[in-house]
């Protein structure tokens, strides 16, 4: 039938740890104990990468590069990003079982895709160690995905490669990418999304894109929420997300808009017109 078979689903960000702040902080440690004070916003711009990756993103960034040259007498090397990756995943480590709470709305929504018929798929910028334990601490909190896969098993081409997602599709037996949406909380999971063909969905609420925790968010007036909301949603939909959702408990409801797109003959990458018309 026409209409969508599976969802993939990120983890941190998305399912569980609102705001994603588990790999975060330690970003900054390991930066300041080389000797370099990064920003939060700074350490939070490739998030979603494989984590080796986005330390090679950040010493990529013009300020931390000029900083690690001062610092240094000389631009960063490959030595230098593999020295701090050692660093970074036992500090990861420690601390990860902390961070595997799920994020509000998660858990109905699942059960509510489950209940249609669809399967769940994951994919995250984790690698398998560190979801060795996060998957098993999130199962005892009641979230269990169908699949999920790292970039260990793609060869380490993670986002925004699209190979994740069709792992996920192959096992899930997903027939066609137009029938699959990606759900995701940084702009690596939207363009790993557009890079696979599939529907692409950024959640706004919780998200690493926003950047606050459950508390912080809650503290903002209403006026101030809702500006962290259009901010985030405009990044999301600025890198070629085709829908935004403000919390997971939309996403049901959302399936079902493009289920009717697809019996339109409507594929992804056509969602961002539909909502700057205000179809939806």
């Amino acid at each position: 039938m026409n209409k969508i078979e599976g969802v993939i689903l990120d983890w941190a960000g998305t399912t569980v740890d609102f705001g994603c702040f588990a790999p975060v902080n330690v970003f900054i440690d390991i930066f300041k104990h080389a000797g370099v004070d990064v920003t939060m916003e700074e350490a939070r711009a490739p998030m979603g990468l494989l984590k080796i990756d986005h330390i090679r993103a950040m010493l990529s960034m013009p300020r931390i590069s000029h900083l690690w040259k001062e610092r240094f007498g000389r631009e960063f090397n490959e030595q230098d990003v593999e020295k701090l990756y050692a660093e970074f995943e036992p500090a990861l480590m420690s601390s990860l079982a902390e961070y595997t709470d799920l994020i509000p709305e998660v858990m109905e929504a699942v059960q509510t895709l489950r209940s249609q018929g669809l399967k769940i798929g994951s994919t995250t910028g984790y690698t398998q160690s560190m979801m060795d334990v996060v998957v098993p601490n999130a199962h005892k909190k009641g979230y269990s995905p169908d699949f999920y896969i790292t970039p260990d098993g793609t060869n380490s081409l993670g986002r925004p490669y699209p190979y994740m997602i069709y792992r996920n599709m192959e096992a899930l037996k997903l027939s066609a990418s137009w029938k699959v949406v990606k759900v995701g909380d940084t702009t690596s999971d939207i363009k790993e999304a557009v890079n696979a063909g599939v529907w692409s969905v950024g959640v706004i609420i919780g998200s690493s894109e926003m950047g606050l925790s459950l508390s912080e968010y809650d503290a903002l007036s209403e006026v101030d929420q809702e500006k962290a909301i259009s901010r985030t949603e405009q990044t999301f939909l600025q890198s070629g997300a085709d829908f935004t959702i403000k919390t997971m408990g939309e996403l049901p409801e959302l399936i079902e808009r493009i289920n009717s797109l697809i019996l339109e003959g409507k594929r992804p990458s056509a969602g961002l017109t539909y909502l700057v018309e205000g179809i939806y």
